[in-house]
């Protein structure tokens, strides 16, 4: 179960960008690419469960050395040995997960049984500045996610009810490009719906950023539902237009102008490790977790690619849309009235669910980045002023630019990258380094990564800075000839 929330996880929006990706990169540079971002989210997922380990270890240690102290005040205070013992299950039974608390037996000393979130990680193994970049970090990623989310809502609104008005209905994806000036409700036009979209996206779903959005659990099974009845439409009815020999897509082997979007879209579409410790903890048995993560990642490396080459051997490069359902919101594609619209519709319904609950989480981590110890916040500026920093910024990038696969390259780019390449990498040199001196050079985690050596980490930290280098050049290469 905990590997099929993984699966629904990944491949989420970032997916539905990656087909024009593709297109503009060429397929060979594309499969290349997507197979080597793929192996190297892999192993950074190891570290992050390594991480977990060792934390859930120290938390561990810390509470037999608090209880030897308690113990040693209660003998001498006259409390029985019963009643410490009796309190002491109770307190594990309450802390660990429920499937866990059936098992006998003293567990090992790194079993991951309590939840230690990327954050209180960071906060055991980092100094100060270490803490306090991660938090940057996280939120510049999460600022990303909440402007692709503000953007590809109204987009796929305009582009579907513009389509459906006047003398092109049908046509979004015959092939015309329209503008943003050019006309979609007499006066109106279509940039100006876009901000119409906007606008009201904003006042319907903005005010869930100044309360907590709970019980969200029926919400996520419903979009989980959805999400795989588009993508499972959008492949079978690509590869009915190849089988009839209506395909029209002849993409090229290589396009190197295009790796620097495809290499944010790739890194954006395998991002999980942030959630990692709400989806590894309450898995039972963890022997063959890594095993198992292996597998998701196959899975999902052979998903992203079947929906990439039946959408680059069906459509034309120039007709690709950034978000891909609405490349079937053509007659000639499907002559379904209900599945045009559901497909063109479908980034409202499913990014209309997680835009609240990121809204949520980004304002938090606001929060815990200007934590005080023991203060508390005057009642405008936790009510007020965190929503509002959270909220404004990505709907004003939204209103300046609909650009989605510009907008999820650029987050996957940055802040994608120091969140599945840097962190992981860092925290698992961090927490070795604490390991060892805590429990001595000998002991040895049971959730050891596969790449164990320090080359690896040292690779990815290579990698990952490598990268940071390569992107801004490109950007500054492509804006200076422009």
């Amino acid at each position: 179960v905990g590997l099929v929330y993984m699966f629904n996880l990944i491949v989420g929006t970032g997916a539905l960008t990656m087909p024009k990706a593709f297109a503009t990169a060429g397929w060979l540079v594309s499969l290349v690419l997507l197979m080597f971002l793929g192996f190297m989210s892999y192993m950074t997922t190891t570290f992050v469960v390594e991480a977990m380990a060792a934390a859930n270890a120290q938390l561990r240690w810390k509470r037999m050395e608090k209880r030897k102290d308690d113990e040693d005040e209660d003998s001498s205070s006259g409390v029985s040995d019963s009643d410490v013992l009796l309190q002491d299950g109770y307190e594990r039974a309450e802390t660990r997960p429920i499937l866990s608390v059936q098992r006998r037996g003293s567990p090992n000393i790194f079993e991951i049984t309590e939840r230690v979130e990327m954050g209180q990680m960071a906060s055991m193994f980092f100094n100060k500045v270490g803490v306090n970049l991660f938090y940057f970090c996280i939120i510049i990623y999460l600022y990303g996610d909440l402007a692709i989310y503000a953007a590809a809502v109204p987009v796929s609104l305009m582009q579907v009810t513009c389509s459906a008005t006047g003398n092109h209905s049908c046509s979004v994806g015959d092939g015309t490009k329209y503008n943003d000036t050019d006309k979609c409700w007499g006066p109106i036009r279509r940039i100006d719906a876009y901000r119409l979209y906007l606008a009201a996206f904003t006042l319907l779903l903005g005010p869930f950023t100044f309360f907590n959005v709970q019980k969200t659990k029926y919400l996520q099974i419903m979009t989980s539902l959805m999400r795989w009845i588009a993508f499972i439409l959008m492949i079978i009815l690509a590869l009915i237009r190849i089988s009839r020999g209506q395909a029209e897509g002849h993409p090229s082997m290589a396009q190197l102008s295009g790796i620097r979007n495809l290499f944010g879209v790739c890194v954006y579409s395998f991002m999980c490790q942030h959630s990692l410790p709400s989806l590894i903890t309450p898995i039972s048995k963890k022997k063959h977790v890594n095993k198992l993560v292996l597998l998701d990642y196959i899975l999902i490396l052979a998903f992203y690619s079947l929906l990439s080459f039946t959408a680059i051997y069906c459509f034309r490069n120039d007709t690709l849309m950034d978000m891909y359902t609405l490349n079937f919101t053509n007659c000639e594609i499907i002559n379904i009235a209900f599945i045009r619209y559901f497909l063109g519709l479908f980034p409202v319904f499913t990014i209309s669910t997680n835009f609240p609950i990121i809204a949520v989480t980004l304002r938090n981590n606001w929060k815990t980045l200007f934590h005080r110890e023991g203060g508390t916040y005057p009642w405008v500026v936790d009510r007020i002023v965190f929503p509002a920093i959270t909220l404004i910024p990505p709907v004003l990038v939204a209103f300046c630019t609909h650009d989605l696969e510009s907008l999820v390259g650029i987050t996957g780019a940055y802040a994608g990258n120091g969140i599945q390449y840097l962190i992981p990498a860092f925290l698992a040199y961090c927490s070795r380094k604490d390991t060892q001196l805590v429990f001595g050079s000998g002991t040895v985690n049971k959730h050891l990564s596969p790449f164990r050596h320090t080359f690896w980490i040292v690779f990815v930290l290579i990698w990952g800075f490598s990268c940071f280098v390569f992107v801004t050049a490109n950007i500054v290469l492509s804006e200076s000839k422009l």
